[in-house]
């Protein structure tokens, strides 16, 4: 894979024009591209803060929310025209609480999805094999949205069947899914699967593929799930996806992932920037879509967006956390599975109705309640994901950054001291892992002989710092 840098040329005097020197022929997004050529030109571009991805991500953010809300009145109302959707519940009581809402536009995802793959054609590195598979998911899914929507419109009830629905989720994520097992058994620890608490970890191999489909296909449908009242499902994602957005930026940071003791996944920051579009557009589609709602979602929304909340979890390492981040999409899951099978089995229910919002409907809650609770409920779930965090081994890990420098000449020298002569390993710093460890370990066996002691102890300074190249930026301490 190639890799680009972003850098500024050295100026002349005269003229402090800058230019991205951008090490490939093609460049990495539409803005890069924009910018080489106004610099090529003589115009001043201002790209130093271009390298950081927290800035690209805001930008993103704030690029998807105003095409949303640009878009939306507009769409809108080229939906009422031909997209509304009908009241046909099986449910007799639900069709009396839901009576107002027939006939409203639905397909909303559409400018949701739309502002996303704008923002991260914009402002992400499109090189990133993190962010091709999100592409791939975005489309995909938001395709297969649309045509069981537009069969639900056309007079089946029900849109496509389950079967097919599940298998065109199978196909898109099993595309991303192979993207991503290509990139991450490349890396160190990337095809491990981390248990959260008690500090172990399994080797996946090639089941990191299935598992990977199983998360992203099960995001998507229990998102699609929790679709069912006006910016339910919308409100609960902002904060599921901003967890999993702290996740998947620590672990493309070098300091913060050893810092946490989670894998370290080069390039996974870049995901933030996916991130960010996500968030501003789903606060876009929220502007029209709180209650009483212009719009709905539809599958054409909620596939996507759920498919990606998966995908950060998958690129991150961290897909038991995201059973915790997202616990309210997997309660509304969980309802309609022990709805469905309990009634297959008794013959009885244990809920009122399912998914789980349409119950305390019919306990007679206020939807306003009930959506501002739930989002509530959402907000805790990813504060407890967010702590668990630094849970996840068993041994306390401590920061990898060391400002002075005889500190760091004084640690590493002990690392290097040949320890009595017991046979025993050399002392390795807690906390470093993968490539790190191993770099610290061979630096550090036996006793070293003071002709290149000095050496050794430059190449175990890079292990600890995590400057494993000769060196390096403090963007790529992000990648």
């Amino acid at each position: 894979m190639e890799t680009h840098c972003f850098a500024q040329d050295a100026c002349s005097s005269e003229n402090h024009t800058a230019r991205f020197n951008v090490q490939s022929s093609n460049d990495s997004s539409m803005l890069i591209w924009l910018f080489n050529q106004l610099s090529s030109l003589g115009v001043h571009v201002p790209f130093q803060a271009w390298e950081k991805i927290t800035f690209r991500a805001s930008l993103a953010a704030m690029v998807s929310f105003v095409l949303a809300v640009i878009l939306g009145p507009r769409l809108i109302v080229w939906l009422k025209r031909r997209f509304r959707e009908p009241n046909t519940s099986d449910s007799p009581e639900l069709r009396r609480l839901h009576e107002e809402k027939s006939f409203t536009p639905t397909m909303g995802g559409l400018f949701i999805v739309a502002g996303l793959v704008v923002g991260v054609l914009m402002f992400g590195r499109l090189d990133n094999a993190y962010m091709q598979a999100a592409l791939v998911v975005s489309v995909g899914l938001a395709l297969l949205g649309v045509l069981d929507d537009l069969v639900k419109l056309r007079g089946s009830s029900n849109g496509i069947s389950a079967r097919s629905k599940l298998l065109g989720q199978v196909l898109v994520a099993g595309m991303a899914a192979v993207l991503l097992y290509f990139q991450q058994s490349t890396i160190d620890d990337g095809l491990m699967l981390r248990l959260p608490l008690i500090g172990g970890q399994l080797s996946l191999g090639l089941w990191f593929i299935p598992l990977a489909i199983l998360v992203i296909v099960g995001s998507s449908n229990a998102v699609n799930l929790s679709d069912g009242l006006d910016g339910l499902a919308g409100g609960c994602l902002i904060f599921a996806i901003a967890a999993m957005t702290v996740a998947a930026y620590a672990a493309g940071h070098a300091e913060l992932a050893a810092y946490l003791n989670i894998p370290r996944i080069p390039g996974a920051g870049e995901t933030t920037v996916l991130a960010g579009a996500m968030i501003g557009g789903v606060m876009g589609f929220l502007w029209f879509n709180c209650h009483p709602a212009q719009v709905f979602m539809g599958d054409t929304g909620s596939l996507p967006l759920g498919g990606l909340l998966g995908l950060l979890a998958v690129v991150a390492r961290q897909e038991l956390l995201l059973l915790v981040v997202g616990g309210v999409f997997v309660a509304e899951a969980l309802s309609v599975i022990i709805q469905v099978g309990y009634y297959k089995w008794r013959r009885r229910r244990v809920f009122l109705c399912a998914p789980l919002h349409h119950h305390f409907q019919f306990k007679g809650w206020p939807e306003n309640k009930i959506v501002v609770r739930f989002w509530i409920a959402s907000a805790l779930c990813a504060l407890l994901g967010m702590a668990t965090l630094k849970l996840q081994s068993a041994d306390p890990v401590e920061p990898t950054h060391i400002t002075s420098k005889e500190e760091s000449t004084h640690r590493v020298a002990q690392v290097l001291e040949p320890g009595p002569r017991s046979g025993k390993r050399p002392r390795v710093p807690r906390g470093l892992t993968g490539q790190r460890r191993h770099i610290v370990e061979q630096t550090a066996h036996g006793a070293p002989c003071a002709s290149h002691l000095d050496s050794r102890i430059e190449a175990t300074q890079a292990a600890i710092h995590g400057t494993v190249k000769p060196s390096i930026t403090g963007s790529e301490l992000e990648r």
